[in-house]
């Protein structure tokens, strides 16, 4: 007997219907499972946690001839998320579940030996795909409902055992569908986050940040030991506006591919801030592996992507971060095909100026020749520091506002202006597909964008005639005086605003 069930492959970041035909010979002489259709290892030993879970189930498995068709053929097929599936068409097509039950339903999850349905990472795309293929019911694990429940439109059924979903198939003992309401983010997802207020001094510091936040500008933050880089860094997110419902359901997406969501809390409903070591490999970074796994920097989209000691990472590694900053995307290219990850995020570097990393401190002397200054410094190419947009220094805290009780700005404070400068940007790209914040504008909207008075004019050219900015730290510079002006509340770039901007431009780029 034939039996037709449903299941969904994961490709990247999205899912695809997969057919999962079952055919059952009760007539053949030498026992056998038979899985086809490009499955790897993982799916192939369904077959032993499919036999070992019906039996352990109540349920009947005859010892015959079964042939697994998981179409189309050509896709490959990764992951345990094919067992329920599986074991779902091997008792329709041995005529124990009703067929009728199976009509434009999915199944998700993994098979346990005694029979309980486990959680499988990725379940978030893979429901979304089949609300958008027309599907009516999914099946997943009751571990994995509420990630699932977050895909409005679709009824969740909630498995424990597969003894269950029989029952309830049959109609004996129905599962009630799973009920959630999306999620809105509070200011609870601040919490634990470093105040402003917390840190002494920096204000120049702080000031940069505000704008980073304020636009979504790559930042580098250089400095000796101790004076508060990666501390700063750590407080960005406190700064940074609240996602919106779309930006947390994208982080959440990608999230759950990457199998890093709670289950309590599936919705992620705060930036991300992810500070991979130096150590990371090329493939961490950026994304990679046979089967192409998101990196840190399509993990850290929407949010922050914080590389201290900066220095210290291998330049090829650091090379790898151009493209994607430029691109917003990051294309990850093997035998078998290509696949795109989401990649916008906001890089904050933090590093020393030298080895011993007292180069112009007005305290302590640095040790190093210039020689190794000069070859510790190249580790950063001019073609990245050129896609930076603010370079800072963070120079030693006088003991005087360190010993002293006066507190700085709140983080509170700062992000009231940083979300009112965020707004003004969405209202100007609202009829623009793809923008989101000021670092976003291509040349076309900089030009339409980014109106300057005459004065601001004239200081801007004045300003690349004596440091030759490349086409490139133009662009920036007229970007982040776009988001000065945005928390100004000004309409038009004024001088002050073109004043403040290159300021913050990166000494080595504009040499």
């Amino acid at each position: 007997m034939l039996a037709k069930v449903h299941a969904c492959a994961l490709v990247g970041l999205d899912g695809y219907i997969v057919d999962v035909e079952v055919d059952f010979n009760p007539r053949a002489g030498i026992p056998s499972f038979t899985i086809v259709g490009l499955p790897d290892n993982a799916v192939k030993e369904s077959r032993e946690r499919v036999r070992a879970s019906v039996k352990n189930s109540g349920l009947q498995f005859p010892n015959k001839g079964y042939v697994v068709n998981l179409s189309p053929a050509d896709l490959p097929k990764h992951s345990t998320a094919y067992d329920l599936a599986i074991g779902v068409g091997v008792l329709a097509a041995t005529d124990q579940i009703p067929l009728n039950a199976l009509s434009r339903t999915l199944f998700i999850g993994e098979l346990s030996l005694d029979g309980r349905v486990r959680h499988v990472k990725g379940v978030m795309p893979l429901v979304y795909a089949a609300y958008r293929e027309g599907f009516r019911q999914v099946y997943v694990s009751a571990e994995d409902a509420p990630q699932a429940g977050l895909v409005s439109g679709i009824e969740i059924i909630p498995v424990e055992t597969l003894g269950l979903l029989v029952e309830h198939l049959y109609g004996l003992n129905p599962i009630p569908a799973y009920a959630s309401e999306p999620i809105l983010v509070g200011s609870a997802a601040y919490d634990g986050v470093v105040d402003f207020a917390d840190i002494k001094g920096q204000e120049q510091a702080k000031r940069a940040l505000e704008i980073a936040a304020g636009g979504n500008h790559n930042t580098l933050m250089s400095g000796p030991p101790g004076t508060g880089k990666t501390l700063l860094a750590r407080a960005l997110p406190g700064i940074l506006p609240m996602p919106t419902l779309e930006e947390a359901l994208e982080i959440t997406r990608i999230y759950s591919v990457a199998d890093l969501l709670k289950n309590d809390h599936p919705l992620v409903q705060t930036r991300p801030f992810r500070a991979p070591h130096h150590t990371i490999s090329m493939a961490g970074l950026i994304g990679g592996g046979s089967i192409p796994r998101p990196g840190e920097v399509t993990l850290a989209h929407r949010g922050v992507l914080f590389l201290d000691e900066c220095t210290e990472h291998s330049p090829k590694t650091l090379e790898v971060l151009r493209q994607p900053i430029e691109d917003k995307i990051v294309t990850i290219s093997r035998a078998k095909g290509s696949l795109t990850f989401p990649a916008n995020f906001l890089l904050v570097m933090a590093q020393n100026p030298c080895p011993c990393g007292y180069y112009g401190d007005p305290v302590k002397a640095c040790t190093c020749t210039p020689n190794m200054i000069a070859r510790y410094q190249s580790r950063l190419s001019g073609p990245l520091l050129d896609r930076i947009d603010i370079y800072v220094d963070v120079p030693r805290v006088e003991y005087d506002k360190l010993m002293g009780d006066r507190q700085g700005e709140s983080s509170a404070s700062v992000r009231e202006r940083v979300e009112a400068a965020r707004d003004r940007q969405r209202r100007r790209f609202g009829d623009t597909p793809g923008l989101f914040a000021n670092s976003d504008m291509r040349v076309g909207e900089i030009q339409k964008f980014c109106v300057l008075t005459p004065e601001a004019r004239q200081l801007l050219e004045l300003s690349v005639r004596r440091t030759q900015l490349s086409a490139r730290a133009y662009h920036r510079v007229l970007k982040l005086s776009r988001t000065i002006a945005d928390l100004s509340d000004s309409e038009h770039i004024e001088v002050q605003h073109v004043a403040e901007a290159i300021q913050y431009r990166p000494q080595r780029a504009a040499s």
